[in-house]
């Protein structure tokens, strides 16, 4: 359920779960984990993405979120490693980005949606808090203020209002192809610039 995508130095996972919202289970994470943590210094640019054209991922899957997953350290653990790879990082949101999907979003680099995509991470709704490093790569990403309102408030935004916070970076109609067009570097010189940008 998690496809792995290798051109020349880009990696693409894909999240192939669209009949579910592309929902994730333990053993998914645990593989998007594997894959972000095998990534080398061979690999310029990592895509994130989702199948279908409708949710990039709606978070934990139901049935496991109540079995315990929805606090799981996994979540932590993948964002962890993605936001410690030396390549450029990119979630190409296909759609609607909800939950504890948001975590591997925040950890990239790069965010760009489709127009139709809405945001929303209801962990205080759902009686959770939200995974430990989400609050703090958000409040950088959106500020304080507006951190609080997606995660304590629970407020859903639009693609548009997501470019305005600075939570997306591009709207754009075919996400993937954009983060494609992102592969212009070596990776050496990949890793030497990002590792410049603090």
């Amino acid at each position: 359920m998690i496809r792995s995508d290798r051109d020349g130095d880009v990696l693409t996972l894909t999240i192939d779960r669209a009949d579910k919202a592309n929902s994730l289970t333990a053993d998914m994470l645990a593989t998007l984990a594997d894959h972000v943590e095998m990534v080398d210094d061979t690999t310029a640019l990592l895509i994130l993405t989702g199948a279908g054209d409708k949710v990039f991922s709606a978070g934990a899957d139901l049935g496991e979120a109540r079995a315990g997953l929805a606090t799981s350290p996994l979540w932590e653990r993948l964002s962890g490693a993605i936001a410690a790879i030396p390549c450029l990082s990119v979630a190409a949101l296909n759609g609607t980005l909800a939950g504890g999907a948001f975590g591997m979003a925040l950890a990239c680099d790069i965010r760009l949606s489709v127009p139709g995509a809405s945001f929303f991470y209801p962990v205080a709704k759902l009686g959770y808090l939200p995974q430990p490093s989400d609050p703090a790569r958000l409040a950088r990403l959106v500020g304080p203020a507006r951190a609080k309102l997606i995660l304590a408030a629970g407020a859903r935004l639009s693609a548009q209002e997501a470019l305005a916070f600075g939570l997306v970076d591009r709207v754009t109609d075919d996400p993937l192809a954009a983060a494609r067009d992102l592969a212009v570097g070596q990776a050496a010189h990949v890793a030497a610039i990002k590792a410049m940008v603090p």
